[in-house]
């Protein structure tokens, strides 16, 4: 993890009491080979030294790609990354990268040294059903807009187009967890998160890979052939040029 980064794109946070056969790390493995390359490590409620074991894991499929771990709760487990809730630790660890959820303004206004936060729920969701209401594209925009620190949008963001609607509103990505932990084939469901933001965040670029290249069919000149390369044959380089009074803008 270098200095100064924070989480962006998809990130995943993990739940192994969704997953199916093969347990987490394989989930985790399949997002983190379509391009996720941050995860948050829950299961708050397995022992310190489970987890841990689970950390280094997950640590190791990350570190192939270059992705970075970030474990929720002030304990980083040999790390050097947390995601605190809104309730505490006060004041944040002093580590290299601290993030914290919050749900609205007030939460935001308490933010000193964190780095990054999590806003939610911006959508109704499974995981927390009944929590809410959800701040809805605007809500989230409006929070983007105050906060601090960059947010990532939280709750209930399953599907490419939700993804491109928490990027357009200012979201640095998009934290996903049942999307991914229930999916029947999470490496699939993550290329199209994946996708979707890399899209969100590079339109134009998306834009012209989808068009082909047009040539105009009007105004040519006909090209003399001359010794020598095709490329210098139509651009006129290596044959002597009538003079100009003024140079054109290339």
């Amino acid at each position: 993890m270098s200095s100064g980064t924070v989480p962006s794109g998809v990130v995943v946070l993990t739940d192994r009491r969704l997953v199916g056969a093969g347990g987490l790390a394989r989930v985790v493995a399949g997002a983190v080979g379509q391009g996720v390359r941050w995860v948050v490590l829950r299961e708050k409620d397995l022992p310190r030294a489970e987890r841990a074991a689970l950390a280094a894991d997950l640590r190791a499929i990350l570190g192939d790609v270059g992705g970075t771990l970030v474990v929720a709760g002030p304990d980083p487990l040999g790390g050097d990354a947390v995601h605190l809730p809104a309730a505490g630790p006060y004041p944040p660890p002093p580590l290299p990268l601290v993030g914290r959820s919050c749900h609205n303004q007030a939460e935001l206004d308490r933010l000193t040294t964190e780095h990054y936060a999590t806003v939610s729920p911006v959508h109704l969701t499974r995981t927390k059903p009944g929590y809410g209401p959800p701040l809805g594209t605007e809500g989230l925009r409006k929070l983007i807009e105050s906060s601090p620190v960059p947010l990532l949008a939280l709750g209930g963001v399953e599907t490419p187009e939700q993804v491109t609607a928490c990027v357009d509103a200012g979201a640095t990505g998009v934290a996903v967890l049942g999307a991914i932990m229930r999916a029947k084939d999470p490496a699939e469901t993550a290329a199209k998160l994946c996708s979707a933001f890399q899209e969100a965040v590079t339109p134009e670029l998306t834009q012209t890979r989808r068009e082909p290249t047009r040539v105009p069919t009007t105004g040519l000149r006909p090209t003399v052939p001359t010794q020598g390369s095709s490329l210098t044959a139509r651009s006129g380089h290596g044959r002597p040029q009538p003079p100009r009074a003024t140079e054109e803008s290339p």
